[in-house]
């Protein structure tokens, strides 16, 4: 097949918005025809953190884009789902006349980088020009944060980078890349209604309804699994997909931040949005993490091993561990991709405290039922629940006392356990309580209709303070801990 012209590549990755999108404003700035494209590849079809939520979420961004630029753009541009090895992709994009690549930084797992290093090889290789764009307010290299707060403040108050769509000129993507385009399987068409919509339509509106109201209780109610999944943002899975920037909801909320009612909620949502670039820069510069404690001295940690760690495992993860709220939140999060960040420290917590599992079986498992799974959280926030940095306040949750704070009445755990519909609320958070006599007012039999508590957990928690505490003491961690310090202390 014989090219057409040359032209530019903006590969789209955790980037599926049309604004704030500087890849495609040095691509427009070219003048030269543009292939817009998302490539599917196999070691992402391949990745356990992925799940059809996800893929679902991609392709409805995909169409989004699509949607807006049919209006936005005179000129054929279109964005593309191809299929395929990258730099075997890239190789046959070449002889069609492939001269620049435009994209911006991942900072994703471990296969995402190697792929990138070997995309950098054949573009040197080749003589094809790759402008890597940085992502959000990560900085690379970096060997150390003594200047990350001020790098952070001036990367948030820049100025958008958003395109002017009208001068694109798309590349006859049909003629050109019919051959590599990705054959979408029938159920990332189907539309759930459990899990939240993908686009950059709807991530504005999901932030502009956020500050127009529901936000107003964000602050009081960020703990409360109930209560948050109205009054949080629900931007999440915006932000780890790239349909909205951190820059832009950073800038738009700060425009609400003297409303009257809402100085509280706005000072927590816009701290919470600077510890969401701190940690994707802690898993940057501290990449490994995928594999082993941030603190290497906690590999030899005594976890519980064989049939009794691989059976409590599969009772977290299939709700059956006789803590109702526990159970509760993993099915909502299985059910929907979403759980307010309080439940989810108390999933991992329990897990490798209570349960005392090591954390690494069950960080991909978590990764799949997020929607808004990103690397550069999940990994450092699961790591410091696990307590396994050896730097971080040891957080061993109370099950019970969360149930009875964040959900007094039981409404979250009745929603997501109805056989526990009728337990009444003095019972509701531990209903091996129940006197035998209430339970037959109500036909409710604990083994037959739910099921007993997977541990003890007064018990299971002071054993998981002593091992916990125990091991910190050592030198190795110790020793670890201050390399750690060292290297992610911001303090400017």
């Amino acid at each position: 097949m014989a090219a057409l012209a040359p032209f530019s590549l903006v590969w789209l990755k955790r980037d599926l918005r049309l604004r704030d999108h500087e890849p495609l404003c040095r691509a427009i700035a070219l003048n030269q025809p543009i292939m817009l494209a998302y490539v599917v590849e196999p070691e992402q079809l391949n990745d356990p953190h992925m799940s059809l939520r996800h893929w679902r979420f991609i392709y409805e961004s995909i169409n989004d884009l699509n949607e807006q630029l049919a209006t936005l753009c005179p000129n054929q541009l279109k964005v593309v789902l191809l299929e395929g090895n990258l730099v075997e992709l890239l190789c046959q994009l070449h002889k069609l006349g492939l001269q620049h690549i435009f994209s911006h930084q991942e900072i994703g797992l471990a296969y995402t980088f190697e792929r990138d290093k070997k995309v950098r090889s054949w573009c040197n290789k080749h003589q094809i020009s790759w402008h890597e764009s940085v992502y959000g307010a990560v900085k690379r290299p970096l060997s150390n944060r003594y200047s990350w707060r001020s790098h952070w403040r001036r990367r948030i108050h820049s100025d958008s980078n958003d395109p002017d769509l009208s001068r694109a000129i798309g590349v006859n993507s049909d003629r050109l890349a019919q051959p590599f385009y990705y054959a979408v399987p029938d159920a990332w068409k189907v539309p759930c209604e459990y899990y939240q919509k993908g686009g950059e339509q709807r991530a504005w509106y999901t932030l502009k309804h956020f500050l127009q109201a529901r936000g107003k209780e964000y602050f009081g109610n960020i703990g409360k699994p109930m209560q948050a999944r109205k009054t949080c943002s629900r931007l999440s899975p915006y932000l780890a997909w790239g349909n909205i920037s951190i820059k832009q909801v950073y800038q738009y909320a700060q425009k609400h931040k003297k409303r009257q009612g809402w100085q509280r909620s706005i000072a927590a949502f816009s701290s919470r949005l600077a510890w969401h670039c701190h940690f994707i820069q802690k898993f940057e510069s501290e990449h490994f993490m995928e594999y082993r404690s941030v603190n290497k001295a906690y590999g030899a940690f005594p976890y519980l091993q064989g049939e009794l760690a691989q059976q409590r495992l599969e009772a977290w993860q299939e709700a059956r561990t006789g803590i109702p709220i526990i159970d509760a939140s993993m099915r909502a999060v299985k059910e929907t991709g979403y759980l307010n960040f309080r439940m989810r420290a108390m999933l991992v917590s329990f897990l490798c405290h209570h349960l005392n599992v090591d954390w690494q079986r069950g960080v991909a498992f978590l990764g799949r039922q997020f929607l808004d799974f990103e690397p550069g959280i999940h990994y450092p926030q699961f790591q410091m629940q696990a307590g396994v940095t050896g730097t971080n306040t040891i957080r061993i949750y109370n099950p019970i006392k969360q149930s009875i704070d964040k959900d007094p009445k039981g409404e979250f755990i009745r929603k997501w356990l109805p056989e526990l519909s009728l337990v009444p609320n003095e019972y509701i958070h531990q209903p091996e309580t129940l006197p035998p006599i209430d339970g037959q007012l109500i036909d409710f039999v604990l083994h037959r209709d739910y099921c007993e508590p997977i541990v003890n957990v007064v018990q299971a928690a002071k054993e998981a303070r002593d091992r916990l505490w125990s091991y910190r003491k050592r030198d190795d961690v110790k020793k670890e801990a201050y390399r750690v310090l060292h290297s992610h202390s911001v303090l400017d």
